[in-house]
């Protein structure tokens, strides 16, 4: 076991939304998570306390964050303050998303 290179099996694999897989990991003040959203699935509007950050890395998504909608491609970033609400609505296919956290999701360790 490593804390600096961590295998898949010490990582974090939750479900989330039905059929929206996650993988995440988490330091002292940050956590990682890749979202795996398929083509049928749909990250439902929702909120939390902690910041999150992060870039689409494959596919396209509709991104509903507060007042603003905005499709995303590869390579776009987003930003969604603590308690401001939320979704995420893949286009055309699937989508991978990498994400940030502060604080630390605790229920995503």
């Amino acid at each position: 076991m490593s804390r600096y290179f961590p295998a898949a099996a010490e990582c974090g694999h939750h479900v989330i939304f039905g059929n929206v897989a996650l993988t995440t990991y988490a330091g002292d003040h940050l956590q990682v998570s890749v979202v795996d959203l398929p083509a049928d699935g749909m990250v439902e509007w929702h909120q939390h306390t902690n910041e999150q950050m992060g870039v689409l890395v494959e596919g396209r998504a509709l991104f509903h964050i507060g007042e603003e909608v905005k499709e995303l491609k590869p390579g776009d970033m987003y930003l969604m303050p603590g308690n401001v609400p939320h979704k995420v609505v893949p286009i055309g296919g699937p989508v991978k998303a990498f994400d940030v956290f502060f604080p630390i999701r605790d229920e995503y360790r």
